[in-house]
This record gives C-alpha cells, structure tokens and sequence, in this order.
C-alpha cells in the first residue's frame, strides 16, 4: 500500500488587502478581512510582465510601471502558536493597492 499526501488546501482569490513594510521595503504584515497576519518567514519577491498593450490603460507620463506586476508570497501566523498560512499578494498596474491572490493552509 502507497500512502498519499493530500496537498494542502488553497484557495483562488481576488480581494483587496493591505500590506505593511519596512523601511527597507519588506512585508511586515497584511490587513486581511479586518484581521492583521504578521509575516512569520522571510518573504519571496519577484516580478512578471504583461500585456499591457491589450488592456485598456492609458500609458504616457505620470502613469507609472505598466509592464510589470509586483508578487510577494508570505508564511504568516495569527498568533505566535497558529499554524502557518501562505498567502500571495500582488500589486498589478490596473488595480488599485495591493491584492489577495491565493491562500494556502500547511
């Protein structure tokens, strides 16, 4: 018999969230559903390009980065004993702040 890992729940979202740094321009926490989630690991960071050209934004000057949208996965905790969840967060060049993207328990 072959044991098997179910892998750990995720779930797809789009919501709006808010994401407090450091000085230095690290994720400290997020503001989540009224909730703040300390980051509990060192964050991930990167970047990936889209078609902006397809969209309907306006480019020209004083619009900002319209070619790159902005990722940070964090392990965060509600409490120093909670378990640990991962959330992605993104900031992309046609929205407004940053956004939940997806959640995962471990």
């Amino acid at each position: 018999m072959t044991a098997v890992q179910e892998p750990a729940a995720q779930r797809t979202l789009n919501e709006p969230v808010e994401v407090r740094f450091t000085p230095q321009g690290v994720p400290l926490a997020v503001r989540w559903r009224g909730r703040l989630w300390p980051v509990a690991a060192e964050p991930v960071h990167w970047f990936s390009r889209w078609n902006w050209w397809e969209s309907e934004l306006p480019a020209g000057p004083g619009r900002g980065q319209l070619i790159e949208i902005e990722y940070w996965r964090l392990q965060v905790r509600a409490t120093s004993t909670s378990p640990p969840r991962t959330l992605e967060v993104r900031r992309h060049p046609g929205w407004e702040g940053w956004h939940l993207i997806r959640v995962s328990d471990e």
